[in-house]
């Protein structure tokens, strides 16, 4: 039986509106002001709720708002008997499903909340279906090397509690995907993961990013701003390169993970928060402790475990598994059967030196399904790959300077390449 929730300080109201609603056949509940409304959407999951706009102790423009954040797939209908049309417009804008006039004209009313009963059930077949295939949307973490298969494990124990995770490594290892699978096996996963690159979004606009703002805050604060914490409720935040994040940002950060609460940009308004968070960086954060960049008591605050994620470097025995897996995902992309990698060429892979990771790995993957013929061998590696590694792109960079074009460069390409073959 579907669950509505009625918030009237008006007993003759809710009165009325539970006998219509009763009749047919839905399970009413009912509220008096908007704070016991909260409490008790807390404690029940309803489909529908129907809410006066003035309200004594909280209003109901103030408790929509707050419904949006601890309920935000329950269609709020909100009805009132002063309002104009920019109260109405006013109130869908702020997310309510409708609006209708007091005293409600009755198939109106009833309409309205079917409207929403359609609303409800539509969202929730839809988290359904994303469920089922959110773990195909989520790619797997490939390879059996020793430190890919002790990730595993520390994620298996730690994701279904409530543990902050802070996740190293060099730039291109895979730390974003070690936090969507603490996401994805938590007691979370249905509830959203917003990630923050820190290293991307300029330090004057950090707290705005994280915490949002209220309108005229500063200069170009046209409209208020949800922020990051409060789109994550109820889910995951990930903090990724937090590493980047200035120390005013940081001490925020660090009061919302004591207190559970922030507040915005140029507000005044206390807002309550449950996120859980993961964090990542490619830095030392020891040593920027000591070199006073970053805070130590934050650094505690989320490093309750540290899962490292080791460069490929150190896991070569995971790079033909690695290919297997881009080979298949690129040639799907393009529309073509998937290359084949001879033995010879994946060893050649394997004696690359992979400054850039996965992310590197990637990239050359891609490049020698585009470039090579339809089997990919240690000639195609050593043509393709090697001149880009790092030991030798200072040498390449001396002989591309020699030729006026790449025509030329390629010439001379093929003729050292005879050369080391009949060497």
């Amino acid at each position: 039986m579907a669950k509505i929730l009625i918030v009237d300080d008006e007993v003759s109201i809710r009165k009325t509106l539970r006998e219509i609603l009763e009749f047919e056949k839905y399970e009413v509940h009912e509220s008096g002001d908007g704070l016991d409304a909260l409490v008790k959407i807390k404690q029940t999951d309803f489909d529908v709720m129907i809410m006066d706009i003035k309200m004594p102790k909280m209003d109901g423009m103030e408790a929509l708002e707050r419904v949006n954040l601890l309920a935000p797939d329950t269609p709020v209908i909100m009805i009132s008997g002063h309002a104009n049309i920019d109260v109405a417009v006013d109130a869908v804008k702020k997310g309510a499903f409708d609006f209708i006039s007091k005293p409600p004209d009755l198939n109106r009313l009833l309409i309205t909340v079917r409207n929403a009963m359609d609303k409800s059930s539509l969202i929730t077949e839809t988290k359904v279906l994303k469920r089922k295939v959110s773990k195909s949307k989520t790619q797997a973490i490939i390879g059996n090397s020793d430190g890919i298969d002790a990730i595993k494990s520390t994620i298996d124990r730690v994701a279904p509690t409530e543990a902050r995770v802070l996740v190293t490594g060099e730039n291109g290892t895979g730390k974003e995907l070690v936090a969507r699978w603490v996401h994805e096996k938590s007691n979370r996963k249905d509830g959203n993961i917003i990630e923050v690159n820190c290293a991307a979004i300029p330090s004057e606009l950090i707290e705005s990013e994280l915490f949002g703002h209220e309108k005229g805050s500063f200069t170009s604060a046209h409209k208020q701003r949800i922020g990051k914490f409060e789109l994550a409720n109820g889910g995951t935040i990930f903090l990724d390169e937090i590493g980047d994040m200035s120390l005013k940002a940081q001490a925020k950060v660090l009061r919302a993970l004591q207190e559970n609460r922030i507040t915005r940009v140029g507000g005044d308004k206390e807002i309550g928060v449950d996120v859980r968070v993961v964090a990542a960086t490619n830095k030392d954060l020891r040593k920027e402790i000591n070199a006073g960049r970053f805070r130590e008591d934050l650094y505690h605050r989320l490093a309750v475990i540290i899962i490292h994620v080791p460069p490929l470097n150190q896991r070569r025995e995971d790079i033909p598994l690695l290919v297997d897996h881009f080979n298949a995902m690129i040639c799907n992309e393009y529309g073509i059967p998937p290359k084949k990698f001879t033995k010879e060429g994946i060893s050649a892979l394997k004696n690359v030196n992979w400054t850039g990771n996965i992310r590197e790995l990637r990239n050359v993957t891609e490049r020698l399904i585009i470039l090579s013929g339809e089997e990919i061998t240690e000639e195609d590696v050593l043509r393709y790959v090697l001149p880009s590694s790092d030991e030798t792109i200072h040498e390449f960079k001396k002989v591309f300077d020699q030729f006026n074009n790449v025509g030329e460069l390629h010439e001379y390409i093929d003729r050292e390449f005879a050369n080391y073959k009949s060497s």
